[in-house]
């Protein structure tokens, strides 16, 4: 049989530059992903708001003390102080020399108790205070005898210490004077003197 020489050169030919085309060809690319932008992270839930309270009401004022600030201005009231013994122990007296007694600090060794005693209106109990240059105290003034048939007419009013109170230190130690205030009778400053001090010793 006759070979084509001609015909099979080309095919030779042609063989080899199909199999270089195969190699030197580039594989396909994968084609990008589409840029896309990236989804916000998600807000934090806000906060609850607590309901409006109404502010807490204002604390109850304390009963407020009497106006000191000025007390030590005020005119000394006339008179001194006079110490003497009694059956029950001693007591010292507040007043002008030929008058009645203002005001009595007794050192009653019955009870035993320190007693201030000064003249007052009505039947029942009344608010008193006293004040020092170190202490302000409000007390209670009672009744101790009987105004009888007379209308009006003053009678003696108490008020009982311990005698160890601390009051009682203060009134004897105040700068000078103290102040003592009863419902229904006229206010006393009163000087401080040393007498105070022997009728408090005098029942401790």
């Amino acid at each position: 049989m006759k070979i084509n020489l001609p015909g099979l050169c080309c095919v030779l030919l042609i063989a080899p530059l199909l199999v270089v085309a195969g190699c030197t060809g580039s594989p396909p690319q994968p084609s990008p992903a589409p840029r896309g932008t990236a989804a916000p992270a998600p807000r934090p839930a806000p906060l609850p708001v607590p309901p409006r309270t109404a502010p807490p009401p204002p604390l109850p004022a304390s009963a407020a003390l009497p106006d000191t600030a000025n007390w030590r201005d005020l005119p000394q009231t006339p008179g001194q102080w006079t110490y003497g013994a009694e059956a029950t122990g001693s007591a010292v007296r507040f007043g002008q020399p030929g008058a009645g007694s203002l005001i009595v600090l007794r050192c009653d060794r019955t009870r035993p108790a320190i007693v201030l005693q000064r003249a007052g209106f009505g039947s029942a109990q009344v608010p008193a205070t006293i004040t020092t240059s170190a202490a302000v105290r409000r007390l209670t003034a009672a009744p101790v005898g009987d105004a009888g048939t007379v209308r009006n007419a003053a009678i003696p009013f108490e008020i009982t210490f311990n005698v160890r109170d601390p009051l009682l230190d203060a009134m004897a130690f105040s700068r000078g004077r103290f102040m003592v205030e009863m419902g229904g009778a006229q206010t006393l400053v009163l000087p401080a003197w040393s007498e105070l001090g022997r009728v408090i010793e005098d029942c401790r």
